[in-house]
């Protein structure tokens, strides 16, 4: 091998990498930021997000640039760490989708069509297409398209010389020496990390990987821990991006770290465990592009089925590698009320947008802390039952200072609006505080229950489910009201109240009637009560933020004349979105 040969090889790694990043940044652009507010409104179903985190990687082609983008939402709030480990596990399968592209190297045959889709065929009419869109047209659209297509045939070209330069390697004693050491599996592990890491990119690794096949020399004794390391190496990136991060977004990329550090060494424990029993005589055989893309997938796809049911852990696990220290909550309450600067009182309209801004931080915190304690009625933890507890906490003190900063503020020289915008906010700061207050009962009752080894019967748990999944959407709907002072929006918060209290009422008589045949017990019927109610009194303070928000800017203040306003019939747009509630929450 010469040096012409290594001078090759060093460039068809660059014109890989490279044409990965023109790719990859064309595909961005081209989504025009969907993909990015379709993860925003993730849901917190496991397996939505492991099919979105491999959809959006497959279109952008990085699962490091998914990771990363993920660990960027967590950083500022956006989506919480529990919803971040489905699209980290899902991204990982999506990315396995270049080595796939990459194995089109490895077809041989004669027939036309099978020459056609060799990439020396159709990759130089991809480049001239891409070039065409760039150099004549002037719409982003087709200049995104022509980035997607050159980087495409640019990658490609990468992949043919690497494979050309390394040829010669297969008859190399020096070359097939350091192989040998690649059959100790650790060594191998290593090697792949440490390759990864450098170039921050699995599919490129793995493509380099795929390319020195050629030289006939790499088997898959070699080939399988190298792959895993890859997909150990790929952390690098994430891990790298959550430096200067809150601690959340840096657990989300020690959750990325952890996923594929604990899926590589279950995948190899079990791997040659089976090969002692069933003796494998495929891993001396000489790999190819397509066994590598196939490897790499079937990893991936394994790592998430065997631990995705246990997402919580990982989730712990980042918990118990980055404590949450006493004060963290403290800071970020310092560094809120810090906005409410005396000396913006001389400029109002300052000191009123500061003052929303606090109380949207509030707002958001309240329900943070209602959410947590719900889910504690699932699966109770200490640890998250003491974070409802600091964020109620928190929640008092962001009351007592805007509270007493609002009636020095109300004393200034005031427009119209923001006179609306303090009493609106007057007004609201004790609704959220309350609920925080029913957050902590809810953590009390889900407490108890632990540690009374009490649990509620199939029919009471649906029911609860259901009444949950409302008051999620009575709380979210509050909290974008009072954010956005959507007054139409808020409309539909008094359906959601009135459908609430029906709710209430019903599962009650339901637990009475149940209790009347055995199939329930006193003790549970209280611990149902007071979770209900808490429920109920939540929406009744939804119920006073949306009211506040509607009449203050008319200068009325009696919820009790509006609501019976609503229940004389007055109000058509009531009584449909009181049905459509009624039928979307209705008991089985």
């Amino acid at each position: 091998m010469t040096i012409f040969n290594v001078l090759s090889m060093v460039s068809g790694i660059a014109f890989l990498l490279f044409g990965m990043h023109i790719m990859n940044e064309g595909l961005t652009k081209a989504s025009g930021g969907k993909l990015e507010a379709i993860l925003e409104r993730l849901t917190a179903n496991k397996i939505y997000a492991v099919l979105l985190g491999a959809g959006v990687t497959a279109i952008i082609q990085s699962s490091a640039a998914t990771t990363v983008m993920v660990v960027g939402f967590v950083n500022s709030g956006i989506m919480k760490l529990s919803q971040a480990v489905g699209i980290i596990m899902g991204a990982n399968i999506g990315t396995t989708i270049t080595a796939w592209v990459l194995s089109l190297t490895g077809i041989e045959g004669d027939n036309f069509w099978i020459q056609m889709l060799k990439p020396e065929s159709f990759s130089p009419i991809l480049a001239l297409i891409g070039i065409i869109l760039l150099m004549f047209s002037k719409k982003d659209k087709h200049h995104n398209l022509g980035n997607i297509l050159l980087g495409f045939a640019v990658l490609m070209f990468g992949m043919s010389t690497m494979q050309d330069a390394v040829a010669p390697l297969a008859d190399m004693p020096q070359f097939t020496s350091l192989l040998a050491t690649f059959n100790n599996p650790i060594l191998g592990v290593i090697a792949g990390t440490l390759l990864t890491a450098i170039i921050q990119s699995s599919s490129a690794s793995v493509g380099i990987l795929q390319a020195l096949c050629v030289t006939g020399m790499i088997d898959y004794r070699m080939a399988i821990p190298i792959i895993m390391g890859q997909n150990i190496g790929t952390c690098i990136t994430a891990l790298l991006s959550a430096v200067g991060a809150n601690k959340n977004a840096k657990r989300a990329a020690l959750i990325h770290f952890y996923f594929n550090l604990i899926g590589s060494t279950v995948f190899l424990l079990i791997f040659y465990v089976a090969n002692l029993i069933f003796r494998f005589s495929f891993l001396d055989t000489p790999a190819n592009a397509f066994g590598i893309a196939l490897v790499h997938s079937i990893y991936n796809i394994f790592a998430t089925l065997i631990l995705l049911p246990f997402s919580g852990m990982l989730e712990k696990l980042s918990y118990l590698t980055i404590r949450e220290t006493d004060n963290e909550l403290d800071t970020w309450l310092k560094s809120d009320l810090q906005l409410l600067d005396v000396r913006f009182l001389d400029t109002p309209p300052i000191a009123t947008a500061q003052c929303k801004n606090v109380a949207i931080k509030m707002a958001d915190m309240s329900r943070d802390a209602l959410f947590q304690a719900m889910e504690l009625l699932n699966d109770f933890d200490e640890t998250k039952a003491a974070a409802v507890s600091q964020m109620e906490a928190m929640v008092d003190q962001y009351e007592d200072e805007l509270g007493g900063y609002l009636v020095k503020l109300s004393s200034k020289n005031l427009t119209e609006k923001d006179s609306h915008t303090i009493s609106m906010l007057l007004h609201c700061i004790g609704d959220f505080e309350r609920i925080s207050d029913h957050a902590v009962n809810i953590s009390e009752s889900a407490r108890e229950m632990f540690q009374k080894k009490q649990k509620f019967s199939k029919k009471a748990e649906e029911e609860i489910s259901i009444f949950s999944g409302l008051i999620r959407e009575i709380v979210d709907t509050s909290v974008l009201v009072f954010e956005t002072e959507d007054v139409e929006l808020a409309k539909e918060v008094e359906p959601m109240e009135e459908v609430v209290d029906g709710l209430n009422d019903e599962i009650k008589k339901r637990h009475i009637k149940r209790l009347r045949k055995g199939k329930c017990t006193i003790e549970l019927g209280f611990a149902l009560s007071d979770i209900t109610t808490n429920f109920e009194r939540v929406a009744d303070h939804c119920s006073n933020i949306a009211i506040s928000l509607i009449q203050i800017p008319d200068d009325v203040y009696g919820s009790h004349d509006y609501v019976e306003h609503l229940e004389k019939g007055e109000d058509s747009q009531y009584h449909e979105a009181l049905v459509k509630y009624t039928e979307k929450y209705m008991l089985p």
